[in-house]
């Protein structure tokens, strides 16, 4: 499998060490990448040492995001790939939510992504190449209530891959989404441990089931090799269906 992706000794970057971000890590280690992980929370960077590089950065900042290219570069000896997988979320109705609150949702969400992909993308489109792969949600589609700030935050991330794309795919770089649906992460355990909240979401799902992180790996590393040369600028619903009904 490894050898099919061209993976190997690639040199990867996944931003978040949660959930969605150390199952990616892990594939990439497992398909032969050579991985630098950075997070702001360095307990949750601990799981990965001695198999990775890893930084402490706040990457809603700029000089956080530059600090983690930076990195990547001084570690791997350059970067061929970057994978966003950073996000937080308050599910409350939009006239409850305190101005704060949209201000960090925003913040982590997308002004991470924006300032983590231009950062990734000077060096990518100096070299020629390059892959970027950001996470959204069917949040960025759907109207869920209760979600206004990470909805707008999803939607606002796939149009801001649509426009990186654009700009750079005449230097060789890709740049795409996966959009899941509700995954059991440690961002949506607590919500779905609700009464009737499990059972209501995976009602909405045609598979039948929740997503698990398991289940979004394979699409990240489709996405990141040399398979998807051509594929730029596309959101991929990994959703079991959820985004047809």
């Amino acid at each position: 499998m490894a050898d099919w992706l061209g993976m190997e000794d690639q040199r990867v970057l996944v931003a978040g060490a949660g959930g969605i971000g150390a199952a990616c890590a892990e594939a990439f280690l497992q398909a032969g990448a050579r991985l630098l992980v950075a997070d702001q929370n360095a307990e949750r960077l601990s799981g990965f040492a001695g198999t990775a590089s890893t930084i402490t950065a706040d990457l809603t900042t700029t000089d956080g995001c530059e600090q983690a290219v930076r990195a990547a570069q001084t570690e791997l000896g350059g970067l061929d790939i970057l994978v966003h997988a950073v996000g937080i979320n308050n599910r409350v109705p939009i006239l409850d939510t305190l101005d704060e609150d949209w201000d960090r949702i925003l913040d982590v969400n997308l002004s991470s992504a924006f300032r983590l992909g231009r950062a990734a993308g000077r060096i990518m489109v100096d070299a020629g190449y390059g892959r970027q792969i950001y996470c959204s949600s069917v949040s960025g589609l759907l109207a869920h209530p209760d979600h206004g700030p990470y909805a707008a935050s999803k939607g606002g991330l796939n149009q801001l891959v649509r426009v990186m794309a654009r700009e750079w795919a005449a230097s060789g770089v890709t740049v795409n989404a996966i959009a899941p649906g509700y995954v059991e992460t440690a961002l949506t355990s607590a919500y779905l441990d609700r009464p009737g909240v499990r059972e209501l979401y995976t009602g909405l799902v045609p598979a039948g089931r929740l997503g698990t992180v398991d289940d979004l790996t394979g699409p990240v590393l489709y996405l990141a090799s040399r398979q998807a040369a051509f594929v730029t600028g596309h959101v991929l619903y990994v959703d079991g269906g959820r985004t047809l009904v």
